[in-house]
């Protein structure tokens, strides 16, 4: 079992979750990546080549869900949804457009155990 550095990208247009997710992982040992909008993104994961992508689905211009089917064309890096919406519109948004799962944004702390279980995930 790989027990070193995961790297992460999440991509989320509200820059205090982004230094808020970016402290929590970085305190778990992971390199954290952030990108504050989507456009861009699709690039900047090619070049990663992150272990795991976090992605928040509300993001203006271009909504998480779009970008995701994007973000599977460009990286073979697995994809979470990372959002406030209800559990049961994010269970139906993972089903119909095929990434790992999501974690509800309001749940900072348990941020750390969702992540490690979706890196395993990753791993298998």
């Amino acid at each position: 079992m790989d027990t070193g550095a995961k790297r992460i990208l999440v991509i989320d247009d509200d820059n205090n979750h982004l230094i808020a997710v970016k402290e929590i992982l970085e305190i778990e040992g992971h390199d954290v990546y952030t990108h504050n909008k989507p456009f861009g993104s699709t690039s900047l994961a090619k070049t990663l080549e992150p272990d795991l992508i976090l992605l928040d689905v509300n993001m203006p211009g271009l909504s998480g869900d779009a970008l995701s089917k994007l973000l599977c064309s460009h990286s073979k890096a697995p994809i979470v949804f990372y959002s406030s919406n209800d559990e049961d519109s994010l269970r139906q948004m993972v089903r119909s457009h095929n990434v790992r799962g999501y974690i509800c944004k309001g749940d900072l702390y348990g941020l750390r155990e969702k992540v490690a279980h979706y890196l395993t995930l990753s791993q298998d």
